[in-house]
């Protein structure tokens, strides 16, 4: 408990650093792209203007603009007295009547619950697929269930999502076709970022499970008298789910910050179609407040699968 308690200290105590290298190298390369945010379509101010707002939200350097930002998010500005907030991720270059904060806290949630929905729907299809098809090793169920999950990974989300729309909501009119603002709207969007996970745990159950079945430990507990399933369930799915619980923290973490895609097709209001549209328009500040929240989600994630690791498997070292 001790090794695992100080694992835990010593990977929080990293993430500012971490956080930090994020920050310089996604501000360097947002600084670089071709462009100016000031400068919209439908929206071309005079110089004079562009200058005065290039002032305003110190563009004009960026030495200037690097640690001014670096003072709001890290708090350093708050304590100072120089901001209102002690984590203010700026205002938006395109969005000038929003910050990023209130961008990020009203995409969020939407992004975050159909991400969520998303990836315990794909544990549940990937599961009952990977555990057919590693049970039943070399028959047409597990032809079939290869297959299915090769298409669920080849197969891009917004053909998913069409084919859904198509489907569910114009011919059979079980859901709405777009939107977001009640429990049906989450459904498709749901279901149709969930079929490329569900493919991949699908198949990393299903190898799992393959090798774990011809271990010795298992040979020894078919030879007692055991079926293949009851030997599965008692001695082989927990190993075989290790590699799908490794896949589990990024992926979730992908998911609950959105995809563009499935948002775009849906017309849902999320995360990932700020942070295009931010990148598009060259939006330092809302590109590098996502870029952070995406960076969090994943780091602390990945944490707990490290501690789910340790639980489920103690001879793994913590080190």
């Amino acid at each position: 408990m001790n090794g695992m308690a100080g694992m835990i200290v010593r990977r929080l105590l990293q993430l500012p650093l971490v956080l930090l290298a994020i920050i310089v190298v996604t501000f360097a390369l947002l600084w670089m792209i071709p462009g100016n945010p000031m400068l919209q379509e439908g929206r071309q101010p005079p110089a004079e203007v562009v200058d005065a707002m290039n002032r305003q939200y110190q563009l004009d350097s960026p030495v200037t603009f690097f640690g001014g930002y670096l003072a709001r998010v890290t708090g350093v500005g708050w304590v100072m007295g120089w901001n209102d907030a002690p984590f203010d991720l700026g205002p938006s270059m395109r969005h000038p009547d929003w910050t990023v904060n209130e961008i990020i806290g009203a995409g969020f949630p939407v992004s975050a619950t159909i991400g969520i929905g998303a990836i315990a729907i794909a544990l549940v299809l990937g599961t009952v697929a990977g555990l057919v098809g590693g049970l039943r090793e070399g028959s047409w169920l597990d032809g079939g269930t290869q297959l299915v999950a090769l298409i669920g990974i080849s197969v891009p989300s917004f053909v998913t999502g069409s084919l859904l729309i198509l489907l569910f909501a114009a011919k059979i009119r079980l859901f709405p076709i777009a939107g977001w603002g009640t429990p049906s709207h989450a459904i498709l969007p749901m279901v149709t970022l969930s079929l490329p996970f569900a493919a991949y745990i699908a198949r990393l159950l299903r190898f799992g499970l393959v090798e774990q079945m011809q271990t010795d430990h298992l040979r020894t507990a078919l030879a007692k008298g055991l079926t293949r399933r009851q030997a599965a369930f008692r001695h082989a799915l927990k190993n075989a789910f290790l590699p799908v619980l490794s896949f589990l923290g990024p992926a979730l973490a992908v998911a609950m910050t959105g995809s563009f895609v499935v948002e775009k097709v849906f017309a849902v209001p999320g995360l990932g179609r700020h942070f295009v549209e931010g990148v598009l328009g060259k939006d330092i500040t809302l590109v590098m407040g996502v870029v952070l929240v995406y960076a969090v989600l994943l780091i602390v994630l990945n944490l707990a699968v490290d501690v789910l690791y340790c639980w489920i498997d103690p001879r793994i070292e913590l080190e």
